[in-house]
């Protein structure tokens, strides 16, 4: 016998940046598995100025017309009053929050030589702290409920690194970092947190990509594995990398390492030693009581 399909009935879920791309997607898909939506979108440009309402009520129309419920909401993700309303509004209409998809961003994209300050201070801003900001707003909600499934969205380039990206690959790689301390603290009170790294034709990647790869890049092909991770039977903490219908998890690893004599110990040792400190063979995963974290302090302790 199947499982059972995965669905939102009763559920409450916000999604930012979900005037199109990725976040339209995620949030059409929510409604049709059951949720109500709120359409979070400031309409901006993709560098972050500007804003309108138009394409976020054009997603709630999307939704209504299939029979599904939604609002839009115009706030900026950056903004602590407009957040603190749009959650009001939500909880004065449906009465929880059960999901959060942190989706919204901007681009700014320049070498590190040509970017001004306030080029990197943007993108922090609205990745980071626009993810940060929404979360904050609906943590002690989703700790009385006992529920909550948030995703946050990180990249390649932050993992990796690309270049001209340095303000959105600092940002994102954060949000990493903000996930697993997260997914700890929420544990505890049923909360699981996870991050999507997409590849996806957006208007973000459309001057990046021969037609033919958008074509197998669209963002509906990454929004399925967005729904696993806010469902029921999520896991937590983990990065799921996802495009053209690929779908992979990511991972921080350490090598084994060696210990080296603690007094007295030279730079020059370490230097001697670089080969075997870089050897692959028998790394491990980062988990948390565990794997790198375990390994490091076995070796402290001489194991």
């Amino acid at each position: 016998m199947g499982m059972s399909d995965i669905r939102f009935d009763g559920q409450v879920a916000i999604v930012t940046g979900a005037g199109g791309g990725l976040g339209k997607q995620h949030a059409l898909e929510l409604a049709r598995r059951g949720a109500k939506v709120v359409v979070n979108d400031l309409g901006g440009a993709m560098d972050g100025t500007g804003g309108n309402s138009a394409a976020a009520q054009a997603v709630v129309a999307e939704i209504e017309a299939f029979g599904g419920e939604a609002i839009a909401n115009g706030a900026s993700v950056t903004d602590d009053a407009g957040v603190a309303n749009m959650v009001a509004q939500v909880m004065e209409k449906w009465g929880r929050i059960d999901v959060l998809i942190a989706n919204a961003g901007i681009l700014r994209d320049k070498s590190f030589s040509k970017m001004e300050i306030a080029d990197f201070e943007v993108v922090m801003n609205v990745h980071l702290m626009g993810t940060v900001k929404p979360v904050k707003a609906i943590w002690e909600i989703m700790k009385a409920q006992n529920y909550g499934r948030i995703v946050v969205t990180t990249s390649s380039s932050g993992m990796y690194g690309n270049f001209g990206q340095t303000n959105y690959g600092a940002a994102k790689l954060a949000l990493y970092g903000f996930m697993n301390t997260l997914k700890l603290e929420g544990a505890k009170h049923n909360i699981k947190v996870n991050a999507i790294s997409p590849v996806a034709a957006t208007r973000m990647t459309e001057n990046l990509m021969p037609p033919a790869m958008l074509e197998l890049l669209k963002p509906e092909y990454v929004t399925p594995g967005v729904m696993f991770l806010v469902s029921e039977d999520a896991p937590t903490g983990t990065v799921l990398s996802a495009g053209a219908g690929v779908f992979a998890v990511a991972k921080i690893y350490e090598t084994d390492g060696i210990c080296l004599k603690t007094d007295g110990i030279t730079a020059e040792e370490v230097r001697d030693n670089w080969d075997r400190i870089c050897d692959p063979a028998g790394h491990e995963a980062y988990e948390q009581g565990g794997g790198q974290t375990g390994k490091f302090m076995r070796k402290l302790a001489g194991g």
